[in-house]
């Protein structure tokens, strides 16, 4: 059994209009809702065996806050320049790529990328993945590869919103 969990970072800043997209922070509303999500998360006993993040910064900041909260190193955090830019296909690919040893994966990245990537697997469909959220899915296979070509299951769809 693989379970993949996918997260969109944290809300971010627009204060620098001239910020290079790559280096702006997470703001402290986006702190407040990722905290959030962190309980609900610690709250549903997720685990996981490795977090791979985009290297944007925003991304990288969320990947650490639930490292942290998560009991995950965050030196173990994988940064993979390929999910800033990438699209449905290019994050299957990724995924297919993970080590088959790593059951609990989490993904770290971006929209309209992630709200087409999880909308892949979702029979219910979302609009927008928020910024915080997270969907976890797992799949009855043992290689990452297949994930595509197998029978999967939605756990959860967490949006910070939506958190009491």
């Amino acid at each position: 059994m693989k379970t993949l969990y996918i997260v969109r970072h944290a809300k971010s800043s627009w204060e620098s209009p001239d910020l290079d997209d790559l280096k702006r922070p997470i703001i402290e509303n986006g702190i407040k809702k990722t905290n959030k999500i962190i309980d609900y998360l610690i709250n549903e006993k997720v685990k996981v065996d490795l977090i791979v993040s985009s290297h944007a910064l925003r991304a990288i900041e969320t990947a650490c806050l639930i490292a942290d909260a998560l009991k995950y190193a965050k030196s173990d955090i994988i940064i993979n320049n390929n999910i800033y830019d990438s699209d449905e296909e290019g994050m299957l690919n990724e995924v297919y790529a993970l080590p088959n040893d790593k059951e609990n994966v989490m993904l770290i990245g971006h929209n309209p990328t992630f709200t087409q990537f999880a909308n892949f697997f979702l029979v219910k469909k979302i609009d927008f993945l928020p910024t915080s959220a997270v969907i976890s899915i797992s799949f009855e296979t043992d290689q990452w590869e297949k994930i595509e070509s197998c029978i999967c299951k939605v756990n959860f769809v967490a949006f910070p919103k939506r958190i009491k």
